[in-house]
């Protein structure tokens, strides 16, 4: 490679990696820098510490204030990035001669600027922003964040002509990729899946004794997920339950105390919840919300045994083949109760083995490269 160096722009602070957006960037930053690449990562603090251990990945580091509230906003630009708008970003990406990679549409804010003309200009979609933004507005009960939303993706739908001055775009998904292709023919579009923090498929033969949710317990589509779980689906198997994760809300945790076989695990460190990944019978993992790739999705084909998934949750990630599916909940507790039955083989391990694949991420490492530093 001529010019084996990179600038990475992120819209948050990417460690601890302990949220889908986080953890695709930290991963990509590590296996970037195993493969020999020299990284100048810029970071928009969103209310997180800086992080020591990104010095161990990256040739430099610079943290920058994102304006948040009223002095962020702007007429003309999505908040998501008016808020992200940093003189000193510019500057410094004018004076270290390498590739941009923009991590979300989030921090393009300086993409058309004609001192960055002749630079090679890539953008890690992590969601079709102003789809997104709808599915927020939807499904949002405040009337004053449904107005917010919904302005929000109309300028996002506006801003997207100022992404024509990118030349490569790496989606989270298949879905995604489609779309950037038909809008953007001009560019190279490329699926890229999320990179993690697996390095080999881990499951383990054999029959567990629950069904496990896990994931953000205070994160609305989460919440949605697991109250329909609580509800209509876990009262009606044998199995016994438990549902894990971040900062349960309220709602979430009396539903789990109405329910006698259910056990809540609140706040697991990164050990316990790895134990309970992998000693899983069943993951049950629904979405209400079709958008990007869901890192709980990839932790249980990774570590555990069964995974029931919906239609919505297998949004753009080609692994299908890898999962089992129901879409409502007669087919959840049909599915649960068939798989109860079924102990996980070595035969399933070799099989979900060849289907993750595409998500080697040595691989997509060296392919990000050899597409921005031809």
């Amino acid at each position: 490679m001529p010019n084996n160096k990179l600038h990475i722009i992120s819209f948050d602070i990417p460690y601890p990696p302990d949220y889908g957006g986080a953890i695709d960037v930290f991963y990509k930053i590590k296996s970037l820098s195993e493969a020999g690449c020299e990284l100048y990562l810029h970071c928009y603090e969103y209310g997180r510490s800086h992080a020591e251990v990104l010095g161990k990945y990256c040739k430099q580091v610079w943290y920058y204030p994102r304006v948040t509230g009223l002095r962020g906003m702007s007429l003309s630009l999505p908040y998501i990035v008016s808020s992200r708008k940093d003189k000193n970003l510019l500057k410094r990406l004018q004076e270290i001669d390498a590739p941009i990679l923009f991590e979300g549409v989030h921090t393009t804010a300086f993409i058309t600027h004609p001192a960055l003309h002749s630079r090679h200009k890539a953008i890690r979609t992590h969601n079709i922003e102003h789809d997104y933004y709808l599915q927020l507005c939807d499904k949002e009960t405040s009337l004053l964040k449904k107005i917010y939303f919904k302005a929000e993706a109309a300028l996002l739908k506006k801003y997207e002509a100022n992404l024509n001055d990118a030349q490569t775009f790496f989606a989270l998904s298949l879905t995604d990729n489609d779309y950037f292709s038909k809008h953007y023919p001009n560019a190279i579009n490329v699926f890229l899946a999320p990179f993690h923090p697996y390095e080999q498929v881990s499951c383990i033969p054999g029959t567990g004794n629950y069904c496990l949710y896990h994931g953000n317990l205070s994160h609305p589509e989460n919440r949605e997920a697991v109250l329909f779980l609580l509800k209509e689906v876990f009262p009606n198997i044998q199995m016994p339950v438990i549902i894990a994760g971040k900062d349960p809300a309220k709602d979430v945790i009396n539903a789990c105390d109405q329910l006698p076989a259910c056990k809540l695990v609140s706040n697991p460190n990164t050990e316990a919840m790895g134990e309970l990944i992998q000693n899983a019978h069943i993951h049950v993992l629904p979405t209400f919300q079709q958008s990007g790739m869901k890192l709980k999705l990839l932790s249980a084909l990774f570590g555990g045994r069964h995974v029931l998934v919906n239609d919505a949750m297998l949004h753009g990630t080609g692994l299908r083949a890898a999962c089992n599916i129901a879409n409502d909940k007669d087919g959840f507790i049909a599915k649960i109760n068939d798989l109860a039955q079924q102990p996980f083989t070595q035969q399933d391990i070799l099989y979900r083995k060849e289907q993750l694949k595409p998500y080697d991420k040595c691989n997509n490492a060296k392919l990000l490269l050899d597409i921005i530093n031809p």
